[in-house]
């Protein structure tokens, strides 16, 4: 590498570094919620990246909780125990056999390796699922679906999926006062001790409800909310989000996600952002430059 080359990298690392110092005091002390899943979990290398990231938005004085999914993974092992498995609506149908699997999935290897991760990044975390410290309470996830010849609404029996209805923000709080970064399984605890399937989306939009989170940030597969051309809308009003929800620009798997969003915003978050998680460093990117990355939805 010439010197030439080199200087000017050095002096673009040192801009870099400059645009991020006021947004490191901004938000210094703030909580984000972080839910990671898709892509990003799947690569060892964007892996590698978001722990990094977690660290240092640690190190700078942000106290991240980090709500994780696990579906591919979910499935592979039901497959390798040959225990069958469907979907409604995009909801995995949870029986008893199911949901033991569910929950050592999500509460044992993935939710290890993402500690693990962090700590070799240099961080100090520490995995819990939303069974531990009564920390999210569920109930079970009620469906209907009309029938298209009578007009009957039938109910869809999901098992074991939850909802939730609950977060006890204490649990949340020692962390906060703590160097310590929580990672958190979407596990919840019926009234009557059941253990339910919590979908990751709405067990992180639930938890940053319950603390008002600063920033609510779901990693994704898609560059963020897209206008009817295509083109990402790269910040928008509650309000707006659902006109794009009511017009269909909004679509698919991505209502379920802008909605747990508004939901949040509703309940004093102050910002949600929905990030493409297969780009490197999309948090630092989204947190500490100017022109962010993504969709970012503010309250109406």
């Amino acid at each position: 590498m010439s010197k030439n080359k080199e200087q000017k990298e050095q002096l673009q690392k040192a801009k870099v570094l400059s645009e991020a110092l006021p947004y490191m005091r901004q938000f210094a002390g703030e909580t984000f919620v972080i839910k990671y899943g898709g892509s990003a979990m799947g690569d060892p290398e964007l892996a590698k990246s978001f722990a990094r990231d977690v660290v240092m938005l640690k190190q700078v004085g942000i106290n991240p909780i980090i709500v994780h999914g696990g579906g591919p993974q979910i499935s592979s092992m039901l497959e390798k125990l040959k225990i069958q498995s469907s979907f409604i609506d995009g909801l995995r149908v949870t029986d008893q056999a199911t949901v033991e699997i569910v929950e050592m999935v999500l509460s044992g290897s993935i939710n290890k390796q993402i500690v693990s991760e962090i700590n070799m990044a240099g961080g100090m975390a520490v995995g819990i699922s939303g069974k531990d410290g009564g920390l999210i309470s569920a109930r079970k996830l009620r469906r209907t679906k009309s029938d298209p010849d009578s007009n009957i609404e039938q109910i869809l029996d999901l098992g074991f999926v939850g909802e939730p209805t609950d977060v006890n923000p204490e649990t949340l709080v020692m962390f906060e006062e703590s160097d310590i970064i929580p990672v958190i399984a979407p596990i919840g605890r019926g009234a009557n001790g059941e253990t339910y399937n919590v979908n990751a989306d709405s067990a992180a939009g639930a938890i940053a409800s319950s603390i008002a989170a600063t920033k609510l940030l779901m990693l994704t597969d898609v560059p963020g909310i897209l206008d009817k051309d295509g083109k990402i809308v790269s910040e928008l009003t509650s309000i707006q989000a659902q006109k794009l929800i009511r017009n269909k620009t909004i679509s698919g798997g991505m209502i379920p996600k802008v909605e747990t969003c508004i939901n949040a915003l509703n309940n004093h978050t102050e910002a949600a952002h929905i990030l493409d998680g297969r780009v490197p460093h999309v948090l630092l990117l989204e947190v500490f430059t100017e022109h962010g990355s993504g969709s970012m939805i503010l309250p109406c």
